[in-house]
């Protein structure tokens, strides 16, 4: 009889299964894990350059400590021992290690009291800590900059509630020029930000997003996927645009494909198992992949390089609690996915490279451990 075997069967690009496992092999990345600290609920993780050096910073989303390491796990110092609360950290640029973060934000159900203060290195176990401003259920926030001018952008998860898990007054985005020196506000004298945006049911997800001369910023909601860029000067006005009407706990804008357009990865919904790949065309997104399995409580996303390929990196806190990359192979003209790790829950990562070595950092919530993965 004639026929193909089930094995020489071939995919939508003529390649039979078994030459399209042998590509997936050859491009199979490996992840050396190493454990440099264990911080109970760790939860934010950002990169800070300080005394001419880089850093991993680490902080809780409970009331604990943020920690500061080395690039190869080396704890250096204890920035503070409370009161925690940190859902992100952003370095002021420039700066020799000074830096913003949120405090108080310890869930989404006791976050009332959440600010953002300014961080100060003085000496080593000497960190200044002043509030810059109050800003109930700030969740996430950055830096941008447009045009020799730096923006501060802050996201609210909602604005109010008044009993547990309640989501009836949407959060909002904020923002304000961020002036030279953040050690001049406290608590009864603090830096004024104006509503650019509301009407963002929990508005979870952030990532910024280069452009050719500014920093922007995609921002996700159940009301959809948002872009916004800065304004051209200080007179001027957000730019505000939906690019996905779906539901999205997070979304990342990268060329997986190398055909010059930039896809938009997300997770869904808000702190779902699903994650999508989405490419535009007419001036739409439209999915293209959806990953076959449920990759429950979804929460760190990487969009960015990985040993010479556009990568998407999704942790999810729940299930098998899997590290997992995305990526496309032009030679099957497919998505593929790996795991890089399971059991391990990452809250948030980075990529960064200590010279042609590649790792990721993690906070690794559900198992409390701070990691460092050499990708290669």
């Amino acid at each position: 009889m004639g026929g193909r075997s089930p094995e020489s069967k071939t995919n939508d690009v003529g390649y039979s299964r078994s030459a399209e496992r042998r590509i997936r092999r050859q491009c199979e990345m490996k992840a050396e894990k190493k454990v440099i600290g264990h911080l109970e609920k760790c939860y934010a993780v950002a990169p800070l350059f300080y005394n001419n050096k880089n850093h991993i910073l680490v902080a809780a989303e409970k009331r604990n400590a943020c920690l500061l390491f080395a690039l190869d796990g080396t704890q250096e110092d204890v920035v503070w021992t409370e009161p925690g609360g940190t859902m992100s950290m952003v370095q002021i640029p420039g700066s020799n290690g000074q830096f913003l973060a949120t405090h108080r934000f310890y869930s989404p159900n006791d976050s009332k009291e959440a600010e953002i203060v300014c961080v100060t290195p003085e000496a080593k176990g000497e960190w200044k800590v002043n509030t810059v401003v109050k800003l109930p259920f700030v969740h996430r926030f950055d830096i941008l900059e447009r045009n020799g001018t730096r923006y501060l952008i802050a996201c609210t998860l909602k604005s109010n509630h008044s009993y547990r898990d309640d989501w009836s007054s949407p959060g909002k985005v904020y923002a304000a020029v961020l002036p030279d020196d953040l050690t001049i506000f406290s608590g009864s004298q603090q830096l004024h930000l104006h509503v650019i945006y509301s009407g963002l049911t929990k508005n979870h997800g952030y990532c910024r997003a280069a452009e050719k001369n500014m920093e922007t910023a995609v921002i996700s909601a159940e009301e959809g996927v948002f872009h916004f860029i800065p304004p051209a000067d200080i007179s001027g006005k957000w730019e505000i645009e939906k690019i996905l009407d779906e539901p999205c706990s997070d979304g990342v804008l990268i060329d997986l494909d190398g055909d010059g357009m930039r896809e938009l990865a997300v997770i869904s919904p808000f702190h779902g198992d699903s994650v999508s790949i989405y490419k535009k065309r007419d001036k739409t997104f439209e999915k293209i992949y959806t990953y076959g399995k449920s990759a429950e409580f979804s929460h760190a996303i990487f969009g960015g390089t990985l040993c010479g390929k556009p990568t998407v990196v999704i942790g999810h806190r729940k299930g098998e609690r899997n590290l997992i990359a995305f990526s496309f192979s032009p030679e099957t003209g497919t998505y593929s996915s790996q795991i890089l790790d399971s059991g391990c829950g990452a809250a948030n990562i980075y990529k960064y490279n200590v010279g042609k070595e590649e790792y990721i950092a993690a906070a690794n919530r559900e198992t409390d451990e701070i990691v460092i993965y050499n990708i290669k």
